[in-house]
Protein backbone atom coordinates (compact mmCIF):
# COMPACT_ATOMS: atom_id res chain seq x y z
CA UNK A 1 0.00 0.00 0.00
CA UNK A 2 1.45 3.76 -0.87
CA UNK A 3 0.92 6.09 1.60
CA UNK A 4 2.29 9.82 1.88
CA UNK A 5 2.87 10.57 5.43
CA UNK A 6 4.78 13.97 6.97
CA UNK A 7 8.47 12.64 7.93
CA UNK A 8 7.73 14.91 11.58
CA UNK A 9 5.14 12.56 12.18
CA UNK A 10 6.70 9.20 12.24
CA UNK A 11 9.19 9.90 14.45
CA UNK A 12 9.11 11.95 18.22
CA UNK A 13 10.98 13.15 20.52
CA UNK A 14 11.86 11.64 23.93
CA UNK A 15 14.13 13.48 27.07
CA UNK A 16 17.56 12.93 27.18
CA UNK A 17 17.37 9.90 24.35
CA UNK A 18 18.02 9.53 20.86
CA UNK A 19 14.77 7.50 18.97
CA UNK A 20 14.84 6.06 15.33
CA UNK A 21 12.88 4.21 12.92
CA UNK A 22 14.22 2.50 10.06
CA UNK A 23 11.50 3.24 7.17
CA UNK A 24 13.67 1.26 4.59
CA UNK A 25 15.74 -1.90 4.56
CA UNK A 26 17.50 -3.94 1.71
CA UNK A 27 20.91 -5.36 0.68
CA UNK A 28 21.62 -2.30 -1.19
CA UNK A 29 21.06 0.72 2.04
CA UNK A 30 18.88 1.60 3.92
CA UNK A 31 16.25 4.57 4.81
CA UNK A 32 16.20 5.21 8.84
CA UNK A 33 14.84 8.63 10.99
CA UNK A 34 16.27 9.65 14.22
CA UNK A 35 15.09 12.06 16.58
CA UNK A 36 17.84 13.34 19.03
CA UNK A 37 17.14 15.56 22.17
CA UNK A 38 19.40 18.39 22.98
CA UNK A 39 23.22 17.35 23.83
CA UNK A 40 22.40 13.72 22.28
CA UNK A 41 24.87 12.38 19.92
CA UNK A 42 26.58 9.30 18.06
CA UNK A 43 29.94 9.02 18.52
CA UNK A 44 32.70 9.05 15.98
CA UNK A 45 32.47 6.37 14.07
CA UNK A 46 33.28 4.59 9.91
CA UNK A 47 30.96 2.44 8.03
CA UNK A 48 31.45 1.29 4.95
CA UNK A 49 28.41 2.62 3.26
CA UNK A 50 28.42 6.26 1.72
CA UNK A 51 25.55 8.23 3.22
CA UNK A 52 23.82 11.07 3.78
CA UNK A 53 21.74 13.32 6.48
CA UNK A 54 18.93 15.78 5.78
CA UNK A 55 18.06 17.62 8.53
CA UNK A 56 14.05 18.66 8.44
CA UNK A 57 13.88 19.58 12.16
CA UNK A 58 16.29 21.71 14.23
CA UNK A 59 20.35 21.77 14.00
CA UNK A 60 22.86 19.48 14.26
CA UNK A 61 26.55 19.39 14.38
CA UNK A 62 28.24 16.99 12.14
CA UNK A 63 32.06 16.22 11.82
CA UNK A 64 33.30 14.32 8.86
CA UNK A 65 36.94 13.48 8.75
CA UNK A 66 37.86 15.57 11.37
CA UNK A 67 35.96 18.62 9.84
CA UNK A 68 32.93 20.14 12.24
CA UNK A 69 29.65 21.16 9.88
CA UNK A 70 26.69 23.19 11.64
CA UNK A 71 23.75 21.34 9.39
CA UNK A 72 20.23 22.82 9.87
CA UNK A 73 16.96 22.00 8.45
CA UNK A 74 15.95 21.79 5.42
CA UNK A 75 19.62 21.12 4.91
CA UNK A 76 21.68 18.23 3.76
CA UNK A 77 25.20 16.69 3.87
CA UNK A 78 26.90 13.61 2.61
CA UNK A 79 29.13 11.29 4.40
CA UNK A 80 31.43 9.17 2.60
CA UNK A 81 32.07 5.38 2.95
CA UNK A 82 35.10 4.33 5.15
CA UNK A 83 35.38 8.36 6.42
CA UNK A 84 35.17 9.18 10.47
CA UNK A 85 32.15 10.75 11.27
CA UNK A 86 29.86 12.06 14.12
CA UNK A 87 26.58 13.57 14.97
CA UNK A 88 25.58 15.77 17.87
CA UNK A 89 22.28 17.80 18.76
CA UNK A 90 22.91 21.41 19.17
CA UNK A 91 19.13 21.88 19.70
CA UNK A 92 16.54 19.08 19.43
CA UNK A 93 16.75 17.68 15.71
CA UNK A 94 14.86 15.18 13.35
CA UNK A 95 17.06 13.62 10.09
CA UNK A 96 16.55 11.01 7.94
CA UNK A 97 20.23 8.86 6.99
CA UNK A 98 19.89 7.60 4.02
CA UNK A 99 23.14 4.82 3.24
CA UNK A 100 23.81 3.35 -0.24
CA UNK A 101 26.40 0.39 -0.41
CA UNK A 102 28.86 1.25 -2.43
CA UNK A 103 29.48 -0.44 -5.74
CA UNK A 104 32.46 -1.22 -7.07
Amino acid sequence: MVEVKSLGELIHYQTESIVSKTLLKAGGGSLTLFAFDRGQELSEHISPFDAGIIIFDGEAEVSVAGKSYRVKNGEWIALPAHQPHAVKAVQRFKMALIMVKSVG
